[in-house]
């Protein structure tokens, strides 16, 4: 989860400074409180930031261009259909595709 940028950036800072060439910030939840898009936008240090649409993202895309969203919302689906039905969660980890 990230909320505010402080970490994430004190992070990818010390990360480039000891040889890292990217930085990607990868996270479920994007809450992005108060400022925090646009103090992930302006850092240098980070390459993109990758967050799930698990929570609502509002404006945060147009405010941090490195925000890119993935859509969850059809394996959380499925997830649901296969408890409800006691049916194996492991298809849903044996079966997943980069472009899903």
């Amino acid at each position: 989860m990230i909320d505010e940028a402080r970490t994430f950036i004190d992070a990818a800072r010390l990360l480039k400074l000891h040889g890292a060439t990217n930085c990607y910030v990868m996270v479920t939840h994007g809450i992005l409180s108060g400022q925090a898009p646009e103090e992930l936008a302006e850092c240098e240090a980070i390459d993109e930031v990758v967050v799930c649409n698990t929570t609502p993202i509002g404006d945060k895309t147009v405010r941090c261009p490195k925000l890119k969203v993935i859509d969850v919302s059809i394996m959380i689906a499925e997830a649901i259909r296969r408890i409800h039905n006691g049916e194996s969660m492991a298809h849903l980890y044996q079966n997943i595709r980069g472009d899903d």
